[in-house]
């Protein structure tokens, strides 16, 4: 009984020491924390009100926060409005195409530089970093040109394709976090693969990958969040309006309901509300993988 007594004692003065020892301390942390999680929730919040009040109820003065009544048939009005359902199965096929080869050829790519020896790999990966620093506006016009001459605009080609090549969004800063990860994991299981038999494909997918969750949530998440958040893209390649995704088709009604802010806020909710679900069930790995990632360089 007293050992663990006095391991709790132990434990609290630890917990003490990390959180700054005096009750005072940790409630100014605690506060200043609230504050910063108030002001980050703030235009969600605001969002959210706004999409269940009509317009005379967003702009009265004093500001009203809790809507009466409330305008639920904002939510219909604005998904009826223009095919919303149409641009959510046009976005789901990019991001179901995208972050598959995303996935698949970055982990690959990485898989190389982190558990295959060959001459140059160091190299090659630092050419491949530098491309970090080349901004995306000096290969749109290229691009661009490239897609027209084989025929490929107003078609999901030039949305997807670059990802089975590594290439879409963050291809380069995907394949530096998921070969960090790669390093965490002890070669000597690669080795051990090897003699039994097994071929590097073998050791991908059923030793590293296998062992990678953290950070192929990781990836998934940024990427869908990129595929989903993505407006320039579908501008520049889409012209049919059948062929819109769900950040083109929001703007496209922006421009056309921005004197009905009651529907612009209620179809805006409904854009961003998978994303904030999305999050929340996969935070717990989220935070993991990107708290692993750097641990090995």
């Amino acid at each position: 009984m007293r050992s663990v007594l006095s391991v709790g004692r132990r434990r609290r003065r630890t917990g003490d020491q990390v959180t700054g020892g005096r009750p005072l301390t940790r409630a100014m942390m605690f506060l200043i924390l609230a504050f910063g999680a108030a002001a980050m929730l703030m235009p969600f919040v605001w969002l959210v009100r706004s999409a269940l009040m009509t317009d005379a109820q967003i702009f009265i003065n004093p500001p009203q926060w809790i809507p009466n009544p409330v305008a639920w048939e904002n939510f219909p009005d604005a998904l009826t409005a223009q095919p919303f359902v149409r641009y959510f199965l046009n976005t789901m096929i990019i991001e179901v195409l995208v972050v598959t080869g995303t996935v698949l050829t970055c982990s690959l790519t990485a898989f190389s530089f982190a558990r295959l020896r060959w001459r140059g790999r160091n190299l090659v990966f630092g050419l491949l970093l530098t491309g970090v620093m080349l901004p995306y506006a000096v290969t749109l016009i290229p691009t661009f040109v490239g897609w027209a001459a084989l025929g490929a605009l107003d078609t999901f080609i030039p949305l997807t394709l670059p990802a089975w090549f590594a290439g879409a969004g963050g291809g380069v800063f995907n394949i530096f976090l998921i070969r960090q990860f790669f390093l965490t994991i002890p070669y000597e299981m690669d080795e051990a693969a090897y003699i039994d038999g097994a071929n590097p494909w073998q050791v991908f997918t059923r030793i590293v990958m296998p062992l990678s969750k953290p950070v192929i949530v990781v990836v998934t998440i940024f990427t869908f969040i990129g595929v989903w958040n993505d407006f320039l893209g579908p501008l520049l390649y889409l012209t049919d309006s059948d062929n819109f995704t769900l950040a083109l088709g929001l703007a496209t009604f922006q421009s056309t309901y921005t004197a009905q802010w009651g529907l612009l806020m209620a179809a805006s909710l409904v854009v961003i509300l998978p994303i904030v679900l999305l999050f929340f069930v996969l935070q717990r790995y989220f935070v993991e993988g990107v708290t692993l990632t750097g641990i090995k360089g």
